[in-house]
């Protein structure tokens, strides 16, 4: 059981109530795994089926089928964006060109996709195995659907995804085995990221380094912290180099707000607040700087016009 979750660190208290519910073989139909993005949920998660599996052992074949995500019991749902009649999943999102200026969604659809195959007879699997992202980011009528859902599950087996369960409905969440993950130490999370191939892990933590913004909204998350690295380096080095400073005038504001929505995705802007956030707390120190980034966030989540909302928000900080 040992080598099963090896690669899962700083998670102590998940791995021995996964470790025991496999040994034990009491599964609970629905688990909720909570805690930061990118501390290990995922890992945890493909570790977990593994050993459902494989017996509680661990097995390289059905561990290379969890990962590619090409076993026939398996389905793993992730929110969606709408394009042209089409759902493309998020992690294809960028591949497939798709605008990106509002938040994915896991919809309807997706749910009711997620109950049939729940339903269905497993070909390999002593059951159907599903693993739902992101969860928190369903609209209401989804939320209604995967209750129903949760309510009757049949013999298959449904792990929930958070980084928000607070946002999720408090029937699903009394419905669901909840393991918890924590933000990893410091020194766990540098040998998260030295573990990595092809120094993928060393170059982040030498970019964070100049950029301590990076390891603030990280907040002991590898896996975040690569993600906003990511995202950093896709932001225009003129646009980096502009919002070092609040704008001073008008004119300035103006033009920052319309090379911002022009130039950006709807993704790279809401993660730019955050940062932003940050520089602004360690340069000046004043917390209602924070709170109108916090407003214009707001604005972006609810489809208010890009360039307007940014236009509004740069004037009343320009003149802060």
């Amino acid at each position: 059981m040992r080598g099963l979750f090896a690669d899962l660190q700083g998670q102590p208290l998940a791995q021995q109530l996964l470790e025991a519910a496999l040994d034990q073989q009491r599964l609970a139909p629905a688990y909720l795994f909570s805690g930061p993005d990118g501390v290990g949920r995922r890992l945890a998660a493909q570790r977990f089926l593994e050993g459902l599996l494989s017996g509680g052992g661990s097995d390289a074949r059905e561990r290379r089928r969890l990962e590619e995500r090409n076993h026939p019991d398996l389905l793993w749902v992730e929110p969606t964006y709408s394009h042209q009649g089409r759902l493309i999943p998020r992690s294809e999102a960028e591949a497939a060109g798709v605008s990106r200026r509002t938040p994915p969604q896991v919809r309807l659809e997706q749910i009711r996709g997620l109950s049939q195959f729940l339903a269905r007879q497993p070909l390999e699997s002593p059951r159907g195995l599903v693993i739902l992202e992101q969860p928190e980011a369903m609209a209401e009528g989804a939320a209604n659907a995967l209750l129903k859902t949760l309510e009757e599950p049949g013999h298959g087996l449904l792990i929930l995804l958070s980084a928000a369960p607070e946002r999720l409905l408090t029937t699903i969440r009394s419905r669901c085995q909840q393991i918890r993950f924590t933000r990893l130490t410091e020194a766990c999370m540098a040998s998260v990221l030295d573990s990595l191939p092809n120094n993928e892990g060393d170059q982040a933590l030498t970019l964070a380094s100049s950029q301590p913004e990076l390891i603030a909204l990280a907040a002991g998350s590898p896996g975040a912290l690569l993600e906003h690295v990511r995202i950093w380096r896709s932001i225009p080095d003129d646009l980096k180099q502009r919002l070092q400073t609040l704008p001073l005038t008008p004119v300035e504001a103006m033009a920052l707000a319309r090379d911002l929505s022009d130039q950006l995705e709807g993704e790279q802007q809401l993660w730019l607040i955050g940062w932003w956030q940050q520089h602004l707390w360690r340069s000046h120190g004043r917390e209602e700087l924070l709170v109108r980034l916090d407003r214009l966030r707001q604005h972006l989540l609810s489809f208010v016009q890009p360039r307007l909302a940014w236009e509004v928000a740069l004037l009343n900080l320009s003149q802060a």
